[in-house]
């Protein structure tokens, strides 16, 4: 973290035009506010900030200054989810009604989460904010709409001291939890990786302090892992929303009803976590994602029902690199545009991504006072 005035001095003595933010999320309202009002523009992953006063900060700084603040929500530029936006604004299944989205994070991806410096809410805003930004910025996206009520539901279910040790997780000595072979499911070796152990190793850890490895089940974290949400949107659309930190599987299902019909969106990115027979340490490469000839199989499919019509499965075009391509695609729309219109509006700007991030603000405090929130509420200056 820069110290008073160290940011500013840098963007002036180098004549900076543009800052990167990707720092760790509660900082985002401060460093990209210092930025702007120094003369630079920016580029800030997501969430925008990690709290409401601190997308506040940046929502003020951005009218003050009008520099340029660009949001980086690659799960837009996703091939899939790029072919839900196709359908919903062409019209094919009318003016949307609802949409279900159910997201589940498994126990390599969604344990993660709790392991490392996302345990605690007050530096991300829990995963609401972190993680499920980029999923209503997805719905926001694909109905074109503005969300305006929020009421949630859902706790720490699962993770932490008090949460799944009655089911037979109870952390041994070491803080670990060892299963019947002996095996800590729940451990990242960051050793057996060169590039993990060179940033989070005993070396690095002895500059900063930081352990990236800790026990899931340690007593202190506050981060939520059981969550369900219900949004209302301007103009009537309602969207159903459930996050699960700790499935068997990764992926997401997408229902969206429209006055015409129905488009639905399956994606498996891991059918399963398994263990290697001689793993001691958890290994994504053996996951049944891998193995088409499995239940679950790795995978998406995009369904498009109308009404008094037989259901069409579409195609969907997958390209190189993360995200099915989409990765690659922004950072071509970021860096490099090619200054031609987009017809699927993919890049966002700040008032897109505190849209997504005011839903994760409202849920918490529905989460805090046990009523629903208005957005409107929250003061976001927009």
């Amino acid at each position: 973290m820069y110290g008073p005035g160290d940011l500013e001095k840098a963007i002036a003595e180098q004549s900076v035009d543009r800052v990167i933010v990707t720092s760790i999320d509660r900082t985002h309202g401060d460093l990209v506010a210092r930025a702007l009002r120094a003369g630079a523009d920016v580029v800030v992953e997501k969430p925008i900030a990690a709290h409401a006063d601190q997308a506040r900060q940046i929502v003020d700084a951005v009218t003050e200054t009008g520099r340029d603040l660009v949001m980086t929500f690659n799960y837009r530029y996703s091939p899939r989810n790029s072919a839900l936006r196709q359908v919903i604004a062409g019209g094919e299944i009318g003016r949307v009604l609802s949409v279900h989205f159910d997201w589940a994070l498994d126990t390599v991806h969604g344990a993660d989460y709790f392991r490392r410096w996302h345990r605690e809410k007050v530096n991300n805003g829990g995963l609401l904010v972190h993680k499920s930004s980029h999923h209503f910025d997805l719905v926001n996206w694909w109905i074109d709409g503005v969300p305006r009520r929020v009421f949630a539901t859902g706790g720490r279910r699962f993770y932490g001291d008090d949460g799944a040790h009655e089911t037979g997780y109870e952390p041994t000595a070491g803080e670990r939890a060892l299963n019947e072979r002996g095996v800590d499911p729940w451990q990242l070796d960051v050793d057996r990786d060169e590039w993990l152990s060179a940033l989070y190793g005993p070396e690095a850890q002895a500059v900063d302090g930081y352990v990236r490895n800790r026990s899931v089940f340690d007593d202190g974290i506050t981060t939520e892992d059981t969550l369900g949400l219900v949004v209302e949107y301007e103009g009537g659309a309602l969207l159903t929303y459930s996050l699960t930190a700790h499935a068997p599987w990764e992926g997401y299902r997408v229902v969206v009803n429209g006055t015409r019909g129905r488009a639905e969106l399956e994606v498996t990115e891991r059918g399963s976590v398994e263990f290697g027979d001689d793993s001691a340490v958890l290994d994504p490469s053996a996951s049944a994602a891998f193995r088409p000839d499995l239940v679950r199989p790795n995978g998406e499919r995009l369904v498009v029902q109308r009404h008094w019509e037989r259901a069409e499965e579409r195609p969907i075009v997958r390209g190189e690199g993360g995200h099915g391509g989409g990765d690659a695609l922004l950072l071509a729309d970021v860096f490099a545009p090619s200054g031609e219109p987009d017809p699927l509006g993919r890049a966002a700007g700040y008032v897109d991504g505190v849209h997504a991030s005011s839903v994760g603000y409202a849920a918490n405090r529905s989460l805090e006072t046990g009523t629903p929130t208005r957005i409107a509420d929250l003061d976001l200056g927009l």
